[in-house]
């Protein structure tokens, strides 16, 4: 008797692999919108699951951005119990807020996914990001500017979300699906011109095949994963930089660092003291960041301004370069306007940042 189709032996064991890491009493949530990919990856779950004695269950969300959207989210979730997973969970959600309705889309789905998780934990959520997926947030990272953080795209796991399929490419994946008997549904928003994600899938990504050659999705996943080992690495001396920055006790807080007396001129200036309390965020003391490496101060500036409220998607290279020169290039200047209604000062020897 013959195995299963190729492809789908391949989505099987990428999920094979995942669960056997898991710890015993883990509950496996698989986030399924009823398009291809995530469906491949739900039939695969709930083939496999049984197999490694796990409860394994599923959530669809519905984002109520297309009319009949609910009845569609009804037919994922039957589609899905057809399959044995169990919970189904339909969670329904308000796509509103910063960053334009991408954004604001995938904000409101994490959350519905997160609160699932919290709902059974100790549980994860599995995501149907493919190869191709991993090469479109590459390019898309690339527009942006901002840094090899950015470029490194979507890690295998991050906290409770694990994406299985990120070493297979989509060809393979929704051959999976359709050899399991399973009818996909094509969300109408990833053939709309109007979304980012949509132009990068139909337009750039063929555009550089046709000028470079076959293999450039392949090629910029493996980019992805080489740059992501690096910016780990760069990560943890960051978190040092970091600390020591944020040091209330540490000798930033005379503007020692600067050599600049227009820097306590600017703290005087601006109503700043060498003792204040934080202004809407964290407070980096000058002296340290000014003797780190570019790479490493860079990434503790970024993540301050994250920190402070500046939205991921919006805080670019240039936003981060002008809060370089806060540190690098003091000349008195005056405050840094930031993504997300955030102002990055400099004042007696600290970069403050204010809501």
């Amino acid at each position: 008797m013959s195995g299963p189709h190729p492809a789908v032996a391949a989505v099987r064991s990428a999920v094979r692999r995942v669960l056997s890491d898991l710890p015993a009493d883990t509950t496996v949530l698989v986030a399924c919108s009823g398009g291809a990919d995530s469906l491949a990856l739900a039939g695969a779950v709930a083939f496999e699951a049984p197999r490694a004695g796990r409860s394994a269950g599923a959530v669809t969300v519905d984002h109520g951005l297309q009319e009949g959207s609910a009845q569609r989210a009804e037919a994922v979730a039957k589609v899905l119990d057809g399959l044995g997973l169990a919970p189904v969970l339909v969670r329904t959600v308000e796509v509103t807020g910063r960053g334009g309705p991408e954004a604001a889309a995938r904000r409101a789905r994490y959350g519905a996914l997160d609160g699932a998780v919290a709902d059974h934990a100790p549980a994860v959520v599995l995501l149907g990001h493919t190869l191709d997926d991993q090469a479109e947030t590459v390019l898309l990272g690339l527009a942006r500017g901002s840094g090899a953080r950015s470029l490194a795209g979507m890690a295998p796991r991050t906290g409770h979300h694990l994406r299985p399929l990120l070493g297979l490419d989509r060809a393979t994946v929704r051959e999976a699906c359709a050899r399991m008997g399973l009818d996909a549904w094509e969300d109408p928003h990833n053939l709309d011109p109007r979304f980012a994600r949509s132009r990068v899938r139909h337009e750039a990504l063929p555009a550089l095949e046709r000028a470079l050659g076959p293999g450039i999705a392949a090629a910029l996943a493996r980019t992805a994963g080489m740059l992501r080992a690096d910016a780990d690495t760069l990560d943890v001396f960051a978190d040092g930089l970091y600390a020591e920055s944020t040091d209330t006790n540490g000798s930033g807080d005379t503007g020692s660092g600067s050599g600049d007396p227009g820097d306590a001129r600017s703290g005087a200036a601006e109503g700043g003291t060498t003792g204040g309390p934080p202004t809407g965020g964290p407070e980096l003391a000058v002296a340290p960041l000014a003797e780190a490496p570019d790479a490493l101060r860079t990434r503790v500036l970024r993540r301050a301004a994250l920190a402070a409220g500046c939205p991921a998607s919006a805080l670019t290279a240039r936003h981060v370069s002008e809060l370089d020169r806060l540190v690098t290039a003091w000349r008195g200047q005056s405050h840094i306007d930031l993504p997300g209604g955030v102002r990055g000062r400099r004042v007696a020897g600290r970069v403050r940042f204010e809501r």
